[in-house]
């Protein structure tokens, strides 16, 4: 069975070391066994394109490092013991069924999770009868549920940045490339190109290797908090069971039809 937690822990760590990542694929096998006064390294590459090229990978690094955190956050906050504590579902029916309100608002209070604010959201609403404790219910659940996609959305966001920002790598390496065809009129070798195309390349890699993950894990979480919430709704529902049952009419009780009036009238 595939466990969804291990999995967000490996996209977490592929997040993190995306921009390590990006340097060793850029410097290739080969790296290692150039001279000094051979070919340039991939630091001197990014800063021959100027600071532009520079702040570019900084911004890229800096991204996969708030995926991780991110991802690392919501493995330990998107747990089923996070979202609904074991037991508190039974033991505030259970203070329903005893009639102890305050006591069940008491038990919310000691255990503040996604389940106790829909269930005190319902219990303020209990004098309104099953009515107003089911859109209660409903419209906590939906302002929960919404706070949860919300946090989980900046990694999509970054999912979507980070292939412009390796794009925008892209465009400013090959106006470095064609920058030196200009400066030389036309003169320049492969060799002279090879940087800014190099450089190009590398930023692009970079933020395909933060965008991937990002969008992994992004849709991972969705589908857990989906699961959660749907999970969380079913108990809040269950354990207002008793209010549901008390106000409803019961059968064979409904009032008596009008005796008939002499003479039709």
């Amino acid at each position: 069975m595939f466990d969804k937690t291990k999995a967000s822990i490996t996209l977490g760590f592929l997040i993190a070391v995306a921009g390590l990542q990006s340097v060793a694929v850029a410097q290739g096998p080969d790296a290692a066994a150039q001279t000094p006064s051979g070919d340039q390294g991939f630091f001197s590459i990014v800063f021959s394109g100027g600071w532009v090229g520079f702040m570019i990978v900084l911004l890229l690094f800096a991204l996969s490092m708030t995926a991780a955190y991110l991802v690392f956050e919501h493995v330990m906050t998107l747990r089923r013991g996070e979202i609904m504590p074991e037991g508190l579902g039974d033991e505030v029916r259970q203070r329903l069924i005893a009639g102890q309100i305050d006591e069940a608002s008491q038990l919310c209070h000691q255990r503040p999770s996604f389940l106790s604010f829909v269930l005190l959201n319902g219990l303020t609403e209990i004098e309104g009868g099953w009515s107003a404790v089911e859109k209660a219910l409903e419209d906590a659940t939906a302002e929960q549920s919404a706070r949860l996609f919300r946090k989980i959305e900046y990694l999509s966001v970054i999912g979507n940045i980070a292939p412009m920002v390796g794009l925008l790598g892209t465009v400013t390496g090959m106006v470095f490339a064609f920058q030196q065809v200009a400066s030389t009129q036309g003169s320049a070798g492969a060799a002279d190109l090879a940087e800014g195309i190099y450089q190009a390349l590398v930023t692009t890699v970079g933020g395909l290797l933060v965008a991937i993950p990002s969008l992994g894990a992004f849709a991972v979480f969705r589908n857990r908090v989906d699961q959660l919430v749907a999970e969380a709704a079913y108990v809040a529902q269950h354990t207002f069971t008793p209010l549901k049952r008390r106000r409803a009419p019961s059968p064979g009780k409904s009032a008596p039809p009008p005796p008939p009036v002499e003479g039709g009238r």
